[in-house]
């Protein structure tokens, strides 16, 4: 019966509700990413330390990247020197040309890892992102670092990264926070970084944080164990169910050939690599004329010409191109890991623990993990802290082998899947409950508020996020006088709401019992 008064006679109409509010499940894969950038500019403003959205590697190169010119431009451009060595070198990486044992070490002011974590995001199934720019790239030292040096860029600063991440506090919809060259800070301002990171995905339970070890590039002569313990030791205490750690780094192909050219040796010098084709023991002279020529300023032909010619007609050039190449692309995992969940996220639900899966455009890890190691990873007596492990395995390849969060001794939060899954559940719920603030808290609103919630999670249990053979058996949902609130919550205004759900997990530990059946001859 229609409430309202007519005052004149005609004709009305009443438009009646035909359907009740619903829960619409909230994105569950929407990654930010924080660091440095070869520029930061949207639509002519500078967005440095705005997280920007963008929707494909494409929309990141038009804001973030430098513009194209009539000669390809290097968005990154890393410096690496070799140097050559008496013997084979026992630390670092090298490259052997003839007889020489060069070492291949970086400039470590020029070292940046967000611009290709970005292609990797996208080459494993990225969508929607976040671009928070701290900044330019900084100026290059002009001398590498020692051999078995740790890789420290003193451009990449603690502040800056901080300052990124504080501006994310306003973006609801993020759920993951990336930053892949936390690892090229100190151990000890690494340590700060994460643990500010998870400091604020508890605050805001909205997010998670995908965090890389340092060290995870390389072999430490010392034991990796030791690497592993320095992470776990600057993590801290505090919201460990919101952190995800992967180890080690990984091997990928997403800069090639016409990414790298002489201009990334020697600090651009053309000098020292004359002198290194020169040592071959039959120095092709047309390929040192060329050279001579770029030293000279007198070539004709663009530096990406010359490259192409270089890599044609010379073996060692290609072979150094290639060496460096394979330095260059070692990157932190936590990039592509991150198109990895939002690739199950899509295709399986964000129930489905991200692993027992392979990461594209990755051909190889620095460190080969086994079964023994892995379990040092997995589990952690002293600190619980788990370690999610990237190995190799016969005709399957690189497979992502563990689904844990830092919170490895929880019961409750110990698995991803679970931790995603609740943060899904509890701010779908929180936004479409926004909708009953300041309606009456009488049965009615209590009514259709459990009803709208129950329709959602059934949805949910029939998907499979939930577990349990009945929707009894994975979820209840109450609200009401003498269940979930006193008379004195709702004079205060308080309608509460008691939501528990079953969360599906994952068969991490699989046991076959094989039992031999005795034969009793008749």
């Amino acid at each position: 019966m229609s409430k309202k008064t007519y005052k004149t006679p005609g004709v009305y109409i009443e438009e009646v509700s035909a359907f009740p509010n619903s829960v619409v499940a909230v994105e569950t894969a929407i990654p930010a990413f924080i660091g440095y950038t070869p520029q930061a500019n949207h639509n002519g403003n500078d967005c440095t330390f705005v997280p920007t959205k963008i929707t494909s590697f494409i929309e990141f190169q038009n804001i973030f990247c430098f513009p194209a010119g009539p000669e390809p431009v290097q968005q990154y451009s890393p410096q690496y020197y070799l140097e050559q060595q008496s013997s084979k070198p026992n630390e670092g990486d090298f490259l052997l040309l003839e007889s020489n044992y060069y070492s291949i070490l970086p400039d470590a002011h020029t070292i940046y890892y967000l611009y290709n974590s970005i292609k990797l995001f996208y080459q494993n199934g990225g969508g929607d992102a976040y671009i928070v720019s701290v900044g330019g790239y900084g100026n290059a030292s002009g001398t590498p670092i020692a051999v078995g040096a740790p890789l420290v860029n003193p451009n990449v600063r603690l502040a800056d990264l901080l300052k990124g991440l504080e501006a994310l506090k306003k973006e609801e919809s993020v759920t993951m926070y990336i930053c892949p060259e936390a690892t090229l800070l100190s151990i000890a301002e690494n340590g700060t970084l994460m643990q500010q990171m998870l400091l604020q995905n508890s605050t805001m339970q909205t997010a998670i944080s995908i965090f890389d070890i340092i060290g995870g590039n390389r072999e430490n002569p010392l034991g990796n164990n030791a690497d592993i313990e320095a992470f776990r030791s600057h993590t801290g205490t505090s919201g460990l169910s919101y952190g995800i750690a992967y180890y080690p780094f990984v091997g990928t192909t997403v800069m090639g050939e016409h990414d790298l050219n002489y201009t990334n040796l020697f600090g651009g010098a053309v000098s020292p690599l004359i002198t290194i084709l020169s040592l071959q023991n039959t120095p092709d002279e047309n390929v040192l004329e060329l050279l001579q020529s770029i030293y000279n300023g007198q070539s004709s032909h663009t530096t990406n010409e010359n490259h192409h010619t270089l890599l044609a007609v010379s073996i060692p050039y290609k072979n150094s191109i290639s060496a460096v190449l394979q330095v260059a692309n070692m990157l932190p995992a936590s990039g592509g890991m991150a198109g990895v969940i939002t690739m199950v996220d899509n295709t399986r639900g964000v129930w489905q623990a991200p692993a027992n899966v392979s990461m594209a455009s990755v051909v190889s890890l620095p460190i080969k993990i086994d079964h023994a190691e892995q379990e040092c990873l997995n589990v952690d007596a002293i600190s619980g802290k788990s370690i999610n492990a990237l190995r190799v395995f016969p005709g399957l390849g690189i497979m992502v082998w563990g689904a844990r969060t830092l919170d490895g001794n929880s019961l409750d939060w110990r698995y991803i899947n679970v931790r995603r899954t609740m943060i899904n559940i509890e701010q779908s719920c929180k936004n479409a409950c926004k909708s009953f603030v300041f309606e009456p808290n009488d049965a009615n609103t209590w009514v259709r508020i459990q009803w709208m919630i129950e329709n959602f999670l059934n949805n949910l249990w029939r998907q499979g996020a939930l577990a349990g053979p009945t929707p009894k058996d994975a979820y209840f949902v109450n609200c009401g006088l003498g269940t979930t609130m006193t008379t004195n919550d709702i004079l205060d205004g308080k309608l509460i709401v008691h939501i528990g759900v079953a969360i599906s997990r994952p068969a991490e530990f699989i046991i076959i019992s094989f039992n031999q059946q005795q034969i009793v001859s008749p």
